[in-house]
């Protein structure tokens, strides 16, 4: 291996200097919203809930940043896992009324 194929710290900071930090917070609230999911598939109510609002929170900082279409699918997502959650968190519970 050459030494123009290393990675050195320059170089590697040279790439994070061309980073934007919206597709960083673009790729984590992605990430988010997979491990939201999972989350409620494996019973992990607190974590799932953990991604959700941590979603939340982030969304509003793309506000005029990022395409608004892209917002709108994320924000399309959050509502989607937040019903999944609030679904799921229901169907665990047993039935105050005695009934099935």
């Amino acid at each position: 291996m050459g030494s123009d194929e290393e990675i050195t710290p320059e170089k590697l900071a040279e790439e994070l200097r061309k980073l934007k930090i919206e597709d960083l917070v673009l790729s984590t609230v992605s990430t988010l919203g997979q491990l939201a999911y999972t989350k409620l598939e494996a019973k992990d109510f607190d974590q799932a809930r953990l991604a959700i609002d941590a979603t939340a929170a982030l969304l509003p900082t793309l506000d005029g940043r990022v395409d608004e279409d892209v917002l709108r699918d994320f924000r399309q997502l959050l509502a989607n896992v937040r019903l999944a959650y609030a679904n799921a968190v229901a169907a665990s519970e047993p039935a105050a009324d005695g009934q099935s």
